[in-house]
């Protein structure tokens, strides 16, 4: 299995570290949603779980599924062979299934118990900022290699476009994560087409049926073509994280680790309570 790509290493992970510096200076300028937690103490947690996380990403992932795209491409095996396009059409609709298929996928880990359990770690984060985008635990990238190399496979994916599409979709996993407060006019054009950071915000929030939303990970259209679009929450309105697990003590990387292997707790909050929300306005419609 091919482990060294020169282009994604040298080309598309530099680029990707420009744009994460970019983000992490402009979402110190430009908050969108107040902080709960000391900025310094979530930065070395959710780094310590990135640490076992990234190289999974790189050495595994993204292998297993340039491998699955080699496999298809040399047996012209999948939908995309079989249809006999245009080139320019043929990578393009590649780009837009690669990103149809990370909905179903983000959809299946909120709604497999199993899944969950890895998924989880990413959700019970205090706060939504950059360092969010990669506090993922390390057993969910070796789960989701099965599900992404098999839709690249069926699809008959470019082996190289599976490598640009990777790039993008760190870079938007990035930017939507963040505290980034940009302009509600230009956001509220951008979520048309794109995820942005209040449409993710919601899909962090406490309250379960807005947890259980905006999927997407590049394109908006994909929540808007199966109903699960929700924007209208106002980002103060939202609460970050899971509503049984907000103990800051629960907060370290150990406790994270160790997390999907304990028993999964009820969606309440320690009170008992369940986190509600009045009816709101058009899903469709965001709100500041």
């Amino acid at each position: 299995m091919k482990l060294m790509f020169p282009k994604f290493d040298k080309i598309g992970m530099p680029l990707l570290g420009v744009a994460a510096g970019v983000l992490f200076v402009l979402e110190a300028k430009y908050k969108l949603r107040r902080r709960v937690r000391s900025k310094p103490k979530r930065l070395l947690e959710n780094a310590s779980v990135a640490a076992a996380a990234l190289p999974a990403l790189r050495l595994v992932l993204i292998p297993g599924m340039y491998a699955a795209a080699r496999w298809a491409n040399n047996r012209q095996f999948g939908l995309l062979p079989w249809l006999k396009l245009p080139k320019a059409a043929h990578y393009t609709l590649g780009f837009l299934l690669l990103d149809y298929g990370n909905y179903f996928w983000h959809m299946l880990m909120h709604r497999s118990h199993l899944l969950w359990r890895f998924h989880n770690v990413h959700h019970s984060d205090l706060d939504l900022d950059l360092s969010s985008a990669w506090r993922f635990h390390v057993g969910e990238n070796f789960a989701s290699v099965p599900y992404r190399g098999g839709v690249i496979a069926l699809l008959g994916v470019p082996a190289p476009l599976v490598l640009f599409y990777e790039v993008i979709f760190e870079g938007c996993t990035a930017f939507h994560h963040s505290n980034l407060r940009l302009p509600y006019k230009l956001e509220k054009q951008l979520c048309r087409v794109m995820v942005t950071p209040r449409m993710h915000g919601i899909h962090h929030s406490i309250v379960r049926q807005e947890t259980d939303s905006n999927y997407a990970v590049i394109f908006s259209w994909w929540d808007r073509l199966h109903q699960t679009l929700r924007l209208n929450v106002p980002q103060d309105a939202v609460t970050i994280g899971v509503p049984a697990y907000r103990d800051p003590a629960e907060q370290s990387p150990v406790h994270l680790f160790r997390m999907p292997f304990k028993k999964q707790r009820p969606w309440k909050l320690p009170d008992g309570t369940v986190p509600q929300r009045a009816k709101l306005p058009e899903p469709t419609q965001l709100l500041p």
